[in-house]
């Protein structure tokens, strides 16, 4: 890239239960927050991105903030959209064509259930190639489940493997006072649950919360003066796999095989490199493989890297220090949210704050990754503060 990009700024707006704050505020209060942590002003802000609200987005977001953006985004490829939204407005900073570009992201999707508002149709449509699949009720969790089912058939993956992803998630979110779950599980609780689509049962799918966040990208030039250290983007890649199952060549490898070595490449580091992971959770074996595709083991090993409690604060390779979405935030997209987390673990934020229980020790390097659909899209970056 021709000039150096930064994320500058980092927050959260409220998040767990917020039934009385709509996703609109909930967009302005992540916004200004992040703003206000990079040490910026609104009149600083040329460039948004944004996707999951509204009509015309990101254009009713930035009405609803006042702003009027010479550049936007509304990238959609799933939950992995942010990651592949960062890496476009990387690009654009780095072209010139911003300076300073905030990403966004708010939902109250537990609210709206709660109060049965059905915002979202999550057979995600009847026509085009979907329309095949959906009179035999695949859902999304089921596609997942097909999968997982595939991996431990070809790989002897456990159950109990599978399980330590979640209960691994809920040790890390014990340490964060913002995660929805705290309470420690163990293995069995997760494997004697409610099943929900075998092999999952209900504590090995995301939570459903409210919650938003928003991240500040900048030119090297504007980082330099922002009010907290820089954290560069040094890499990333994207891929996009299918949408129907059948199309699908290898249930056991997803799009981040392509993607991550692609981020790998570009900053010029291995996955040995990293300090810390922010790995998209929705589903247990979603991180599980995942970690296998970025090459933090090889294939098949994924059962044995988790079950080592690598993933844990603490272990050898620390994964959504924050709970992910297993326990700490899961408001429908969650790619953004990795990005803060990784963002304020890179920059000794929870250690300032008086959490060092939650700080990843001398953490420089991040591996970011996002995956959209049923593996259907990833988005990778590689982040750190040199």
């Amino acid at each position: 890239m021709s000039r150096r990009v930064a994320i500058v700024g980092a927050a959260l707006s409220d998040t767990g239960k917020v039934p009385d704050i709509t996703p609109y505020h909930l967009h302005f209060q992540a916004t200004q927050r992040a703003i206000a942590d990079a040490g910026l002003t609104k009149a600083d802000v040329d460039g948004l991105a944004s996707n999951g609200l509204g009509t015309l987005q990101p254009i009713e977001i930035a009405e609803y903030m006042g702003l009027s953006p010479t550049w936007v985004d509304s990238t959609g490829v799933g939950g992995g959209t942010w990651e592949v939204m960062a890496a476009h407005a990387a690009e654009a900073i780095a072209a010139g064509h911003a300076e300073v570009i905030v990403l966004v992201y708010g939902s109250t999707a537990n609210s709206d259930i709660k109060a049965k508002r059905r915002t979202a149709n999550l057979s995600f449509g009847a026509r085009g190639p979907i329309q095949y699949e959906l009179p035999y009720g695949h859902t999304i969790i089921s596609k997942y489940a097909m999968a997982a089912r595939r991996h431990m058939h070809q790989y002897g993956t456990t159950i109990e493997q599978l399980a330590e992803v979640a209960v691994s998630a809920r040790y890390n979110a014990g340490f964060n006072p913002d995660a929805m779950y705290r309470d420690p599980i163990t293995i069995e609780e997760v494997t004697s649950g409610r099943m929900i689509a075998d092999p999952f049962t209900k504590l090995q799918c995301c939570i459903r919360s409210d919650g938003g966040c928003a991240i500040v990208l900048a030119s090297e030039e504007v980082a330099k003066n922002c009010a907290k250290d820089p954290v560069w983007i040094l890499g990333h890649g994207q891929n996009v796999s299918h949408t129907t199952m059948s199309e699908w060549k290898d249930f056991t490898t997803g799009p981040a095989a392509i993607a991550g070595p692609r981020a790998f490449s570009m900053a010029g580091l291995t996955a040995a490199d990293m300090d810390v992971a922010c790995v998209y959770d929705a589903f247990t074996y979603m991180l599980l493989m995942t970690m296998e595709d970025l090459g933090f083991c090889e294939k098949g090993e994924g059962g044995a890297l988790v079950e080592s409690g690598a993933l844990r604060l603490g272990g050898a390779l620390p994964t959504n220090p924050d709970g992910g979405g297993m326990s700490a935030c899961h408001p429908g997209m969650r790619g953004l949210f990795l990005l803060v987390e990784a963002t304020r673990q890179l920059r000794g934020d929870h250690a300032a704050n008086g959490f060092p229980e939650r700080q990843v020790p001398d953490a420089s390097l991040a591996c970011v990754s996002g995956t959209g659909g049923w593996f259907c899209s990833n988005g990778t970056l590689i982040l750190g503060t040199d």
